[in-house]
């Protein structure tokens, strides 16, 4: 039953799409425009058919054929058109495919390696693209989790909202497409979005739609039924876009609003993402009803050189207290973050201030360490992140979006492309100061198996010990590491600066370090991924811990993109080194010192795989043992299941 007092009325008029017509002679030079242009590309196909290059055939069904040619040469892998310029970043993996150049050689996946890779207990949709989350929120005994999704290939395109729903954030059920591109103002897309849940338990959805023009223009959704506690249909408003780029933003720089928050004056206030030239801003407006705003004088936030600001996020912590606030929450005790996602460099950066609500600015308490520049949620894959206040157990939760760094063509073999990390919780460390605390929901718990635990373990310098945990592939890991305090204290220091990136990565031999653990190796170690400390002793007695993470052995796959993902690591007097990595199958997820450093990573092994998967200690240190105590449990996998067509 629909509902009788919707938060706004529902249009019950069939809007068409404005349109302008174009003059006569306007429209003749299109079309000997577009003859024109066919008449060059047949020139070309038909100067192609005898290269040795045109290996990519069409197959009896039209469609491309990505298998080997007839003459027996391997696929050769090229970078794809971008699928649309408009504006937003398309969310896929081309920079790689630049690099590796016109003319590489794809590798020879089989069916075996790909089905391996597709996760066991992360969240993703039965098969295509997937991007963004959007919109989370906890309603009527569910979670609810809106993603951008390509509900058509798998690949960046045709942009919607998929839509699924669960009463643990582990176990899902996919939904009907919550909202799809079939309006003027989001006909070429729609993008990234937030909910607000008013006073009176009713929700309002703002996104951002891009507009048959390309144009970014903030749209405003609601439920069809706010009884329906699945929210499987929604509307949207009849008087769409609500917001319009201002004065002096450019078309394609205005996107993501966020959850809007209360002031004292009982205004809702949002903040949107945009630059101005090389600066990245977050624009702040007002409203009372979700229809009509104002916009406020300059911006929440600023920082120089930062670039195009997408996926804005704001929100309170409290310093005292661990559980997550509301985000209208305000006043003693109380920081709030502001978070971007950047478009230049593909990573989230954050950063803990104070908030000023009377001329709605933020100002960081440390600007060495400001957004763009300092401190990020992730030093590994991870992207467009958007959190939530779960109200159903007094949690902030942050939801993250892990693309792919294998080849599109594999994706496209595969038939899908990206996963959401585990839910995490999100809180003030009141130790730092500085930093925020990860940390996987508790609900992850539910699916631990049978456990192995090894006590007091000691690494040697040099060493590699095997740890027999039975299947690898699924795996939530506690780990602890003790450092011989006299083996510290007699090392020598130096002024050479470490870096994760710029070392030579789980191979480094340095006097403190790495050493860590080899997740998704084979015995041979010919494909590996560790995850690792490394100590590095300055000349003046100060030691500096990093944490990293090795992908350039993970796979002997030569289409895969391999880096060294990394940052340093607050390490406290008399805390132990401490680590919780969950691995499941291709995705990597590791919690450095309590959650204040992660590193997700995208690993693709072509022989470290189901039953040849295995676990190894190791310590590559040449002047240190190490004793490590591990709890291991392995993974079953959560049930993410298809709706039931009978029950549409």
């Amino acid at each position: 039953m629909a509902d009788t007092n919707p938060f706004l009325p529902v249009s019950t008029s069939d809007e068409s799409f404005p349109t302008q017509r174009r003059p006569i002679k306007q429209q003749l030079l299109i079309i000997f425009g577009l003859l024109s242009v066919g008449l060059f590309a047949a020139f070309l196909l038909g100067s192609s058919n005898g290269s040795d290059n045109a290996y990519l055939q069409e197959n009896e069904h039209g469609s491309l054929d990505m298998s080997t040619s007839a003459s027996g040469k391997p696929e050769i892998l090229r970078p794809l058109t971008p699928a649309a310029a408009a504006g937003v970043s398309e969310k896929k993996n081309m920079r790689f495919a630049a690099k590796l150049g016109a003319e590489s050689v794809a590798f020879p996946w089989n069916n075996s390696m790909l089905s391996w890779q597709r996760t066991a207990f992360h969240f993703q949709p039965e098969k295509n693209w997937m991007n963004d989350p959007n919109g989370p929120l906890f309603y009527k005994g569910w979670y609810h989790f809106f993603y951008q999704y390509n509900p058509n290939a798998a690949v960046w395109g045709d942009i919607v909202w998929g839509h699924a729903v669960s009463r643990d954030m582990i176990h899902w059920l996919h939904l009907p497409l919550a909202m799809v591109a079939d309006q003027w103002y989001d006909e070429n897309g729609v993008w990234t979005g937030s909910a607000t849940i008013l006073p009176d338990g009713k929700i309002v959805m703002l996104y951002t739609g891009s507009t048959k023009e390309a144009v970014q223009v903030q749209n405003l959704a609601y439920p069809a039924d706010h009884n329906d506690p699945l929210l499987i249909k929604w509307v949207k408003y009849s008087g769409n876009p609500v917001l319009v780029p201002p004065p002096g933003i450019d078309d394609k720089d205005f996107r993501d609003p966020t959850t809007a928050w209360l002031t004292s004056e009982g205004k809702w206030r949002i903040t949107i993402g945009s630059k101005i030239n090389k600066t990245g801003i977050a624009l702040v407006y007002d409203t009372t009803d979700f229809i009509n705003y104002e916009k406020i004088d300059g911006w929440l936030h600023a920082v120089p050189n930062t670039g195009m600001w997408e996926c804005v996020d704001f929100f309170p912590v409290s310093k005292t207290e661990g559980n997550g606030l509301d985000t209208s929450v305000n006043g003693p005790g109380i920081k709030h973050v502001v978070k971007a996602s950047m478009d230049d460099d593909r990573h989230d950066y954050y950063a803990i201030g104070t908030y000023y609500e009377k001329n709605a600015t933020w100002v960081p308490d440390h600007p060495e360490i400001d957004v763009g520049i300092g401190l990020r949620y992730d030093y590994g894959i991870y992207y467009a992140a958007k959190t939530f206040y779960d109200q159903n157990k007094s949690r902030r939760v942050l939801w993250g979006w892990i693309g792919e760094s294998d080849s599109e063509a594999a994706d496209v073999q595969k038939g899908w492309a990206s996963v959401q990390s585990i839910p995490r919780t999100i809180a003030f460390d009141y130790k730092t100061g500085t930093h925020l605390l990860q940390w996987p929901v508790k609900e992850i718990e539910s699916l631990r198996l049978t456990s192995n635990e090894f006590n007091q373990v000691t690494v040697l310098p040099g060493s590699v010990v095997p740890l027999e945990v039975g299947s690898a592939t699924q795996l939530d890991i506690m780990a602890e590491f003790e450092v011989d305090k006299d083996a510290l204290e007699k090392a020598t220091g130096s002024n050479a600066t470490f870096s994760c990136q710029t070392s030579n990565g789980a191979s480094e031999h340095g006097a403190l370090g790495p050493f860590g653990l080899l997740v998704l190796a084979d015995m041979r170690l010919r494909e590996q991924t560790p995850v690792y400390f490394y100590i590095a002793k300055g000349s003046d007695g100060n030691l500096n811990t990093f944490f990293c993470n090795d992908i350039t052995r993970s796979s002997v796959a030569y289409d895969v993109e391999k880096h060294i993902y990394g940052s340093s690591v607050p390490v406290l007097k008399d805390e132990k080194l401490s680590v919780r990595i969950l691995v499941d199958h291709s995705i990597v997820e590791s919690f450095a010192q309590g959650g204040r450093t992660v590193i997700t990573s995208r690993v693709y092994p072509t022989e470290a795989i189901y039953g040849a998967a295995k676990l190894f200690l190791f310590n590559n240190a040449t002047d240190v043992s190490v004793t490590a105590s591990l709890k291991i449990w392995e993974m079953n996998s959560a049930f993410i299941r298809p709706f039931p067509t009978d029950e549409m």
